[in-house]
């Protein structure tokens, strides 16, 4: 019996290594994608700024002409920023914020059947923009990104540096 707990657990710490293998190919994957989702509508909002300070005006949005510039200009600048992986996790955290706010005063009703009527809530328009912002900024950008790249030189230079400061003292206490 303890021999079958031990091949199963192989066999699920090698499924799992596998599977873990997948998570920075489907965060790029859904970098790429909601960013550019994200850069478009952006840059849309910021061509029409006119009808969607009118549109945050109908909602009671307050200051809908500053919240109109700066929801644009976050989804336009911030989709660059998930596609490149620069960034990420704040700027997810400002999408995240922006999607429930989007959420709230443009889909009230479907984001109160979450529970009622989930089919009304996941096919309202800022639930796949909400859910994307929410995995990056859970799970991070995965190494396929300037984040990723920006760490490992960060840690790379301080290793060298951390390096050459050990080799000094040990230099000093050996002549």
């Amino acid at each position: 019996m303890k021999s079958l707990f031990a091949q199963l657990n192989t066999l699920h710490a090698a499924f799992c290594s596998i599977a873990e293998k997948l998570c920075s190919p489907l965060l790029l994957f859904i970098r790429l994608y909601w960013g550019w989702q994200f850069a478009q509508t952006g840059w849309g909002k910021l061509q029409n700024q006119a009808r969607v300070v009118d549109f945050f005006t109908s909602l009671n949005i307050p200051f809908p002409a500053f919240n109109a510039h700066f929801v644009s200009g976050l989804e336009f600048v911030g989709g660059i920023l998930l596609i490149v992986g620069l960034f990420s996790r704040p700027i997810a955290f400002l999408l995240t914020g922006s999607m429930f706010v989007a959420f709230w005063t443009a889909e009230r009703e479907a984001f109160l059947s979450i529970f009622s009527n989930s089919d009304k809530f996941y096919k309202a328009d800022a639930y796949t923009f909400l859910f994307a912002s929410i995995m990056i900024l859970a799970f991070g950008p995965g190494l396929f990104s300037l984040d990723a790249l920006l760490s490992r030189w960060l840690f790379t230079s301080e290793a060298v540096v951390q390096n050459h400061a050990d080799h000094r003292e040990s230099n000093a206490v050996t002549g």
